[in-house]
C-alpha cells in the first residue's frame, strides 16, 4: 500500500506548485495539508514524497526560463575552453550558482537526522512562518531596490544561496522567502531578487528530489502517486511563476508578510487546541 493515495497526491502536488516559489513556505504548507489529511508529517515516505514532487516545480522553472538557462549554459560551456568568454557575466553567474549550492548540500547531508526528526514538527513550521515574515518585512523596508540582475556579484550569490539553509533547517521559513529577503537586503530590486531565487533553487531542489526518490519509493510511496504529484506540481508551478513575476514588478511583499503571519498564528491555534498533531 502506498503511504499517499492518488487523490492526496493531486492535492499535495497542487499545494507544492502554488507555494514552491511564492515566499510562503511550500514545506510548511505541505506539512499543514498533510496534517489536515491525517498523513504523518514525519514519516520517511511522506518526507521523501514532498522532496520528489519539487522536481515538478523545478521542471516548470526550466521550461519558463529555458531561454535564459540556455544562454547561461552556453556561456558556461564556451568559457570552459574560451578564455575571452570567461569575462562574460553569464559564464561567471553559472559558476556562482554552482558554488552557492555547496553550503546547502553540506548542511543537508550533515543535518539529515534533525531535518527528518525534531525539525519536522509543525510547531517549528508555525514559528518559522512568523519569524520569516518579520525578516521579509524588514528586508523589503530597508532594501533600496536599486540593483538589477546584471549587477549581481559572487558575494550576492553566495549570501543568497547560503540563506537557503534557513529553510532547510526550519521548514516554514521558506526557501524563496529566505533567498528573496537576503537579496533585498543586498539592495537588489524585487524582480532581480525573485529571479535570482529561481535560478539558485534549480540545483538545490533538483538534487533534493533525486536524492530522496529512492527513499520515497522504498518507504512505501508508490510510483503512481509520485508521478501524479510531480505532474500536478509542474502545471501549477508554471502558472505560479508567471503570476509572481508580474506581481513583484508592481507590488511590495506586504501581502506575503500578512499571509504568512496569519497562517503561522492559525497553525499555533490548531496545534494548541489539538485539532492538528505536531
Amino acid at each position: 500500500m502506498s503511504a499517499i493515495s492518488i487523490g492526496q497526491a493531486v492535492v499535495l502536488g497542487a499545494v507544492e506548485g502554488v507555494t514552491e516559489f511564492l515566499p510562503v513556505s511550500s514545506t510548511g504548507h505541505l506539512k499543514i495539508v498533510e496534517g489536515l489529511m491525517g498523513i504523518p508529517v514525519d514519516d520517511d515516505a511522506v518526507i521523501g514524497f514532498s522532496a520528489v514532487i519539487q522536481v515538478g516545480a523545478i521542471a516548470a522553472v526550466l521550461v519558463y526560463f529555458r531561454k535564459d538557462i540556455a544562454r547561461i549554459a552556453t556561456a558556461w560551456l564556451r568559457g570552459l575552453t574560451d578564455r575571452e568568454e570567461r569575462y562574460h557575466h553569464d559564464y561567471r553567474f553559472a559558476w556562482w550558482v554552482i558554488a552557492a549550492t555547496v553550503p546547502i548540500v553540506l548542511v543537508g547531508l550533515a543535518a539529515k537526522p534533525l531535518i527528518k526528526g525534531p525539525l519536522a514538527s509543525l510547531w517549528v513550521v508555525a514559528g518559522s512562518l512568523i519569524v520569516g515574515s518579520g525578516v521579509m518585512w524588514v528586508a523589503d523596508r530597508t532594501g533600496r531596490h536599486k540593483r538589477g540582475e546584471d549587477d549581481t556579484s559572487f558575494k550576492d550569490a553566495m549570501l543568497v544561496g547560503g540563506s537557503q539553509i534557513l529553510a532547510l533547517l526550519f521548514p516554514g521559513f521558506s526557501r524563496s522567502g529566505a533567498t528573496m529577503s537576503t537579496a533585498l537586503m543586498l539592495d537588489l530590486d524585487r524582480v532581480a531578487a525573485t529571479r535570482l531565487s529561481f535560478f539558485l533553487g534549480i540545483p538545490a531542489l533538483t538534487g533534493a528530489g533525486v536524492y530522496e526518490l529512492k527513499d520515497a519509493l522504498g518507504a512505501g510511496t508508490g510510483a503512481a502517486p509520485l508521478a501524479v504529484g510531480t505532474l500536478v506540481s509542474f502545471v501549477v508551478a508554471y502558472a505560479s511563476i508567471a503570476w509572481l513575476l508580474r506581481f513583484v514588478a508592481k507590488h511590495s511583499f506586504n501581502a506575503f508578510v500578512l499571509y504568512r503571519t496569519a497562517v503561522g498564528l492559525l497553525l499555533f491555534a490548531l496545534l494548541g487546541t489539538g485539532v492538528l498533531r505536531s
